[in-house]
């Protein structure tokens, strides 16, 4: 009925109705309230949407009682639930039926649940009339839940059940009192105007029977199905009362248990059960009690079984904190969770068990396997290694134990090797090689030689030192051989007599390193950084075994091989550091074929093109040292290059690199190989067991392994781990020889200029040749760099280029930036070009680039451009460089000022690195005599000399015949 003015004053109160179709409901109304302050006959339904129209004072928990009673207002559930458009009266009488029934009752009493929770704090529940007055009568709601008792009383020839209610602890009589049952779960029962609700969520469906009825009776003759299907279950869940039969509720010590369920070339899993007694609960079954019928004769025992469900989350905590999932939200089985994509997920969960099996079995777990499979060893598995050092080997002792069972270790070795998971034991039982097992001792099994006892070599001592840091092994070692890896403490030794100079510390301790590695026949690799004097260590240390030979009245020549961009360089730098040492370069198309010269000297040089074409013949000699520089040259194990130098014989083998790898970790194998046969394996064995797995799987432990062999051997340096003991900078000159075709060409250039200008200081017109001077000085000096400077058709290489393009790919490996200067803008383009077809990105500045600015922020600020190539001239000035740490001058100008200004634009404030300087010069040519001319007027050139022009005025007859000579 409409309210008859919503200006007088109305009530909120919620009414308890019975529904035709969907059973009892609650609806909120709004009832006015007459002038004595009583209910008065106009009400009105409220819903959430006309709440506000009403001026009673609404609050927060009526607007959201009112939003939850929505939703089970008959149209909403309705529209809900059968989704097509129809009226409530056609849908009830035509479409309505039990199944919709059954669907949505659930769910209303769901929401009743939460409507009845919410009214306990208010004082407004009522029962609506007949006529559907909201009002009818007050309802009450129990201020604490009741108790219900289920009685069963057996006899000879039935049992009799019937419920009865406690409410604070008086007995209540509900049978034939006109109660209702509300809701079914939970349940409600409305009594006397009282809604009780009850403990244990019992459901109304189990006392709506007995509303109107004083007991159930079960008849003798289908007690016992009634007895399982019924009684069990309802004594789990409620409190019963028996005479007749016995309920036993019973307590155990509970124990874990894990179950291992092996699936042969799938995914094994592991049951986790729980024991009580006799009793297993499955987990997952997460009822508290569980009865178990047992019967006795013509007597009937439940056994009622508590769990401690508290405790049995405990201990699957564990089994997740230790590895172990769920393998599906369903499902509850686990297994092992983690494992590599190639893992063998059959044998996981073995591996798992043994591996945690002394924590499982102290938390109390049991284990347990599937009868009919396979029987393996529960147990845990470790290795007793002991390592004993002998005169040229390791002998490696090994006893491995599955659980109780001892092995010798030297039995996994085909298993291991092979990577077969199963060892059948003598009895009949399967141990499971652990996974970490094929890593760890792989490589071993693959390097050692066995016989009754593994054997490693002496080389192997990373290996060795491996299986040191593991606690279960020990390993006794010469004090000196356990400081093979740390470098630094090495015994100290002294510098030979007759070396020139001084060493830095470092280099000092990379020259000790050598004399370690001689102690122990070791082959090593010097890879330190590009500029920090691997020829001046090496050349130390060849001076110092020179000095002993003497001492022992013995002479054995040692052997270098190099790229030919670096035979000068060495014999340079000998003659300044080690003047004593009598050098031959094996080297052009005049060499000497006769071993008997090599006895005359202490040192010969060489080239890997050269050794290819020899190797018949050098591999007759004998030599004391076989040292490779640029040793990545032989990084190809299928080349002439690597299959020759390892068909030479040496005592003793040294490498020499700043980049040993260059493009993969299987670079390594050639170089390493060379210098300690037998070191990495077989090459097949390296590339699968380090090249694929550290490269394609990203294998750090592998990574690590591969580290641990060869660090021993390997000592290298970076240019920031040495900052401190380096100057500001440092120049060095690479000398380049000319390619064969590109010095045909300067020859052929040098004698046209020469025999014009001789003539002419002859005659005494010298002094009007002073521009054609210019142009010849010019036109060699671009054809030291390149002759595609002055000829486009040239077709040849340049002997400069290809060093500096070798050089700058060593730097930019190291991730360094770098400044490329030359004169020369077309010595530039031909670099451009270069870079652009090897897709190197690089900046570039001469004197008609406009955005100068601009172009420099890029290059101090973008971490990938590695390379600015400038101008000498255009950028000799107003440059702040500082992100670049190394210059290369690809030209020497004829006034060292220039150049020092170019390398003033990374060398100056702001440079918190080291700064490289490489000057290029090409050997026997006009550059040569230039870098000559400018230490003789060094002082005249820094005072006076600012063109190209005032120093060629400068230049004496004599200096201009030396040029040109």
């Amino acid at each position: 009925m409409l309210l008859a003015d919503t200006e007088k004053p109305c009530r909120m109160v919620y009414s308890l109705c019975k529904h035709e179709f969907l059973g009892y409901l609650i609806e909120p109304h709004v009832v006015q309230l007459n002038p004595q302050g009583d209910f008065s006959l106009s009400y009105q339904r409220v819903f959430t949407h006309t709440a506000k129209d009403y001026d009673c004072s609404l609050d927060a928990t009526d607007i959201r009682l009112i939003k939850i009673l929505d939703e089970i207002e008959q149209d909403y559930l309705i529209k809900k639930y059968h989704k097509k458009s129809v009226r409530s009266s056609e849908f009830f009488t035509k479409i309505f039926d039990e199944k919709f029934y059954e669907n949505v009752r659930p769910r209303i009493e769901k929401k009743l649940a939460e409507a009845l929770e919410i009214l306990k704090t208010k004082d407004s529940l009522y029962l609506m009339g007949k006529d559907g007055w909201p009002v009818e009568r007050k309802i009450g709601l129990a201020a604490e839940a009741a108790s219900v008792l289920f009685h069963f009383r057996r006899n000879e020839t039935e049992t009799r059940y019937f419920p009865t209610i406690k409410y604070q602890g008086q007995r209540i009589e509900f049978m034939f009192k006109d109660a209702q049952v509300v809701s079914n779960q939970p349940a409600w029962l409305l009594l006397d105007d009282v809604l009780y609700y009850f403990e244990q969520g019992i459901e109304g469906k189990k006392l709506q029977p007995f509303l109107g009825k004083r007991y159930i009776a079960i008849p003798k003759a289908t007690e016992k199905t009634y007895f399982e299907k019924f009684v069990g279950p309802l004594i789990e869940k409620y409190n019963v009362y028996a005479e007749g039969f016995e309920i036993r509720t019973e307590k155990y010590e509970a124990r874990p248990i894990l179950k291992v369920i092996y699936v042969d070339g799938g995914i094994s899993q592991i049951q986790v059960y729980f024991r009580y007694g006799e009793y297993l609960f499955a987990m997952g079954n997460d009822r508290k009690v569980t009865v178990r019928l047992e019967k006795d004769g013509d007597n009937y025992i439940f056994h009622r079984v508590k769990r401690s469900l508290d405790w049995e989350k405990e201990k699957f905590a564990i089994l997740t904190r230790l590895g172990l999932k769920k393998t599906s939200a369903l499902f509850s089985n686990l297994e092992v969770s983690g494992l590599a994509e190639d893992a063998d997920q059959s044998y996981a969960v073995l591996n798992w068990i043994n591996e945690h099996i002394e924590e499982l079995q102290g938390q109390g777990f049991d284990i347990e396997q599937q009868t009919g499979q396979k029987r393996f060893v529960i147990g845990a598995n470790k290795i007793d290694l002991e390592v004993k050092e002998g005169n040229d080997w390791f002998d490696i002792y090994a006893i491995v134990y599955f659980g109780k069972y001892q092995i010798p270790f030297i039995e996994l070795k085909q298993h291991i090797l092979h990577k077969r998971r199963e060892f059948m034991l003598p009895d009949g039982e399967i141990a499971i090689i652990p996974d970490k097992w094929f890593a760890q001792y792989g490589t071993l099994f693959s390097l050692a030689e066995s016989g009754k006892a593994l054997k490693l070599k002496k080389h192997h001592i990373g290996l060795v030192n491996e299986l040191a840091e593991d606690s279960i092994t020990n390993v006794t070692l010469q004090r000196k051989l356990q400081r093979l890896n740390d470098f630094e403490q090495i015994d100290d030794t002294n510098l030979p007599i007759h070396f020139r100079g001084d060493l830095r510390s470092y280099q000092k301790a990379g020259y000790n390193w050598f004399g370690f590695l001689r102690e122990y026949n070791f082959g090593g690799c010097l890879a330190d950084d590009m500029g920090l004097g691997k020829t001046v260590q090496t050349l130390a240390m060849l001076q110092k075994v020179k000095e002993e030979n003497e001492q022992n009245n013995s002479h054995h020549p040692s052997l270098i091989i190099m790229p030919t961009s670096l035979i000068h360089n060495w014999t340079n730098e000998a003659k300044k550091f080690t003047p004593k040492l009598k050098i031959l370069a094996h080297t052009g198309t005049n060499r000497a074929k006769d071993l008997s010269l090599f006895g005359r000297y202490d040192l010969i040089i060489t080239t890997y093109g050269v050794t290819r074409i020899d190797v018949a013949l050098l591999e007759n000699f004998y030599f004391n040292y076989i040292i490779l520089d640029e040793s990545q040259n032989i990084k190809n194990p299928g080349s002439k290059s690597f299959k020759s130098v390892r068909a030479l014989k040496s005592k003793y083998r040294l490498i020499l690199s700043g980049t040993p790898v260059e493009n993969s970790v299987g670079d390594l194998w050639p170089q390493l190989t060379f210098l300690n046969p037998g070191l990495l394996g077989s090459q097949a064995f390296f590339n699968e067991e380090y090249v694929q797995a550290i490269e394609k799987k990203k294998d750090e432990d592998k990574a690590r392994k591969l580290q641990s062999i060869i660090k021993p051997f390997v000592l290298r340096r970076t240019k920031e781990q040495v900052a401190a003991e380096l100057p500001p900078k440092t120049e060095q000159v690479f000398y380049c020889d000319m390619s064969e075709d590109q010095a045909a060409y300067y020859e052929k250039t040098k004698s046209a200029y020469r025999n014009d200008l001789l003539e002419s200081m002859d005659n005494g017109t010298f002094a009007q040749k002073q521009v054609q001077l210019l142009q010849g000085l010019t036109a060699l000096r671009q054809l030291a760099n390149h002759p595609l400077m002055i000829d486009q058709a040239y077709a040849a290489d340049s002997g400069k280029f290809e060093n500096v393009v070798h050089t700058l790919d060593n730097v930019l490996k190291g991730g360094h930036k770098v400044l490329v200067f030359s004169q020369f803008v077309k010595h530039l383009e031909i670099f451009r070009k270069h870079f652009e077809r090897e897709q190197i990105a690089y900046a570039y500045l001469d004197g008609g680039t406009r955005n100068r600015g601009e172009v420099v922020s890029r290059f101090q600020e973008d971490s990938n451009l590695k390379v600015f190539l400038i101008s000498l001239k255009a950028g000799g000035v107003g440059l702040n460089l500082t992100q670049a740490d190394y210059v290369f001058i690809l030209d020497p100008w004829w006034n060292p000022a220039v150049e020092q200004q170019a390398i003033d634009r990374t060398h100056r404030i702001g440079q918190e690195k080291k700064v490289f300087i490489y000057k290029f010069i090409a050997k026997d040519t006009v550059e040569e005599k230039i870098l000559a001319l400018q230490k003789r007027k060094k002082s005249l050139a820094s005072a006076l000399i600012t063109t190209e022009e005032s120093f060629i005025k400068s230049l004496t007859k004599d200096d201009i015949r030396e040029i040109l000579s």
